[in-house]
């Protein structure tokens, strides 16, 4: 059986209330990449992509990108996340795909974005530690909180600058 829970989120004072709904069937997935060719065309192609098909199969998200490499949540019905990852991991403008993350979530955090593009203002992370392998090293906490983080900011201040 589903559950079905509405609650009314207030964002600031001059924005209109919210009504979120939160299904058990939503769920969330991480994952990090390395580019394979980075370049501006590529980058809009990428989400050229993500948006057409998130926006045809209910997905919301937030690609966080740099030359040296891509975070990404994705969120929504648990079979249309796990088989887009399972199209992002063979695609050939991402090398190195690692799950990061895949498990329920109580609502999105980008439910306005089919994807939501972020050059990198977010990035905790200096190129040295990619290159020392920072992203094998921290956990599902710091990748959670990464998009928490990201989420809000874009929330409150309309920008992905942190």
């Amino acid at each position: 059986m589903r559950r079905l829970t509405f609650r009314i989120v207030e964002v600031s004072a001059t924005a209109r209330p919210l009504v979120e709904a939160t299904i058990s069937n939503c769920y969330q997935l991480i994952y990090s990449s390395r580019p394979f060719g980075y370049d501006q065309p590529t980058l809009d192609g990428i989400l050229l992509d993500a948006r057409r098909c998130n926006t045809r199969d209910d997905i919301t998200g937030a690609l966080i990108c740099r030359q040296d490499a891509y975070i990404q949540l994705l969120e929504g019905p648990r079979a249309k996340v796990s088989d887009t990852y399972d199209r992002i991991r063979g695609d050939d403008r991402h090398v190195e795909v690692q799950l990061r993350f895949f498990g329920d979530s109580t609502d999105r955090l980008f439910g306005d974005w089919a994807m939501l593009h972020d050059p990198a203002n977010s990035w905790p992370w200096s190129r040295s530690e990619i290159n020392s392998g920072i992203l094998d090293q921290v956990g599902v906490a710091a990748y959670r909180r990464l998009f928490r983080d990201l989420a809000q900011n874009v929330a409150t201040n309309g920008t992905t600058d942190l």
